[in-house]
């Protein structure tokens, strides 16, 4: 977990079952947004206020749980939501889509979907981008090297949660919060 720099409003998070510590976040900013990258097990987030990482990782979906239930109703939960490109899929995917529909339910407060289109056209203003292309566009946006990336807890599927947040912000956000 990052360190946080300001004193304010904090929520605590308890450890999780799969032994990752537990901490304090600040979530102060109304423009605060939780980004999730869901799966059907495991679910990257990172806690994001336009400026600065707040919170980060790779959890199990329940523990997610637990976390969105907290009082944070006034934040957004902005969450990649599955889009169908003609292809078949497996049922990995649908159980991504079952754990999307929790996730919204438990969190009871503004949302907004982002699909993986979206981040891969803002980010990269292309379609085709590959998650290491929006890894890559993600560290040079911020002048971060692999190593410094990988210190800060950033790896695969937090890049893309990271990614989720961005777009969010910069796209979606309603700049008067």
């Amino acid at each position: 977990m990052l360190p946080v720099l300001r004193v304010a409003h904090y929520l605590h998070v308890p450890a999780t079952r799969s032994g990752e510590a537990g901490g304090v976040l600040d979530v102060t900013t109304a423009s605060t947004v939780l980004a999730i990258d869901p799966g059907p097990a495991l679910s990257a987030y990172v806690w994001w206020d336009g400026f600065e990482i707040l919170g980060l990782g790779k959890v199990p979906n329940e523990d997610l749980l637990g976390l969105m239930r907290c009082d944070l109703k006034d934040r957004t939960l902005a969450i990649e939501m599955i889009a169908s490109y003609g292809m078949p899929v497996g049922a990995s995917v649908f159980e991504t889509c079952v754990w999307i529909g929790r996730f919204v339910e438990a969190w009871g407060g503004d949302f907004q979907y982002v699909t993986r289109r979206a981040v891969k056209l803002h980010l990269c203003n292309s379609a085709k981008a590959k998650d290491s292309n929006v890894s890559q566009a993600l560290r040079d946006r911020f002048g971060w090297t692999r190593s410094e990336a990988r210190k800060l807890g950033l790896k695969a599927d937090v890049w893309q949660a990271l990614g989720v947040a961005v777009c969010w912000y910069d796209t979606l956000r309603d700049p008067s919060a």
